[in-house]
Parts: C-alpha cells; sequence; structure tokens
C-alpha cells in the first residue's frame, strides 16, 4: 500500500544568526543546502543498513549481518558529524524523517526478508549513493569550506572501503 509522506514546510536547512560569541565563519547558503544533502544521505543510509541488518536470510548471514552494523556506525558517525559541523557554522540541520524521505538520494530498499546476495548488492548501492552525494557536492564545499570537505574526504574513503568489503562477497576472482 503506497502512502505519502507529508514534508513540513519548511523544510531542509535554514542558518541562524551569530550571537553573544560566536563570531566565526558561517555557511553560506549553497554550503548548508549541500550539507543538508549529506546529511540526509547519511541518516537513510543507516536506515536501509538497520532493515537489511534486521531482515537478511541466506549464506554468509552471520558475516554481512556483522558487516552492516559497521556500515551502520559509519552513517551514524557522518550524520553526527555533518550535523554538529551545520550548526558550528550556523545552519539547521533537518533529519525529519519526512524530509530524509523526500530529500535522500538513496534508492528504495524492499521490505521484508531479502536474500544475502540481493542485500549486498542493494547496500553497496545506497553506501555508493551516499558517496555520490559527498563527490558530487564536494568542490562547491571545498571552495566555501575546505575544512567541511576534510570531513567528507574521511567519511568517503570509510564508505568506499565498505562498499569493497560488501561486494568482495559476490564478485569472483577476474582472470
Amino acid at each position: 500500500m503506497a502512502q505519502s509522506v507529508k514534508v513540513p514546510q519548511p523544510a531542509g536547512t535554514k542558518t541562524t544568526k551569530a550571537e553573544n560569541a560566536e563570531h566565526g565563519f558561517t555557511a553560506s547558503p549553497a554550503l548548508a543546502k549541500n550539507m543538508q544533502s549529506v546529511l540526509v544521505d547519511f541518516i537513510a543510509l543507516q536506515l536501509v543498513a538497520k532493515q537489511a541488518h534486521w531482515n537478511i536470510v541466506g549464506p554468509n548471514f552471520r558475516d554481512l549481518h556483522l558487516n552492516l552494523d559497521e556500515v551502520v556506525d559509519i552513517a551514524r558517525t557522518g550524520s553526527d558529524s555533518i550535523a554538529e559541523r551545520m550548526r558550528a557554522l550556523h545552519a539547521t540541520a533537518d533529519g525529519r524523517p519526512s524530509v530524509v524521505a523526500e530529500q535522500s538520494s538513496l534508492p528504495e530498499f524492499p521490505a521484508g526478508e531479502i536474500t544475502t546476495h540481493d542485500a549486498i548488492d542493494l547496500s553497496v548501492r545506497a553506501v555508493e549513493a551516499t558517496v555520490a552525494t559527498m563527490r558530487k557536492v564536494h568542490d562547491e564545499v571545498d571552495e566555501a569550506d575546505p575544512t567541511t570537505a576534510d570531513i567528507f574526504h574521511e567519511f568517503i574513503s570509510q564508505l568506499e572501503q565498505q562498499a569493497w568489503f560488501l561486494s568482495a562477497e559476490t564478485r569472483s576472482p577476474s582472470n
């Protein structure tokens, strides 16, 4: 049964004014928007990886079950790092479920039980979509704030490693 999600307005990032001792760098609207797009993908990745974690069945269940928790941990840390960076730059992070559902670039993950093989392919796609979002906005972010781009670098590296770990399970050696 398909349901529509009502997204509260306004949705997404907003900026705040500097007050008291806060007179440092302030995110431009473009930087805040780019960071918001990464934030929602990190939040969605946590949910996708947990959905897979809970519902996989089949060969190598335990290894994949544990590996998916590693992806969840990286995504949780990433979402917290990005959201806190946004707040440090006077932007508001919007991680409400309806906003994440509307703004995330991750593909839909199926409901119910899923074979380990299919879960690997779908999880890799979700990880790669999250990385693609960071790579897509990277140059604009780097120009506006190299410090935020450095945060992206750390998570791109970790997630690309996880994509490799996951996908290696279903690969065959090339001869």
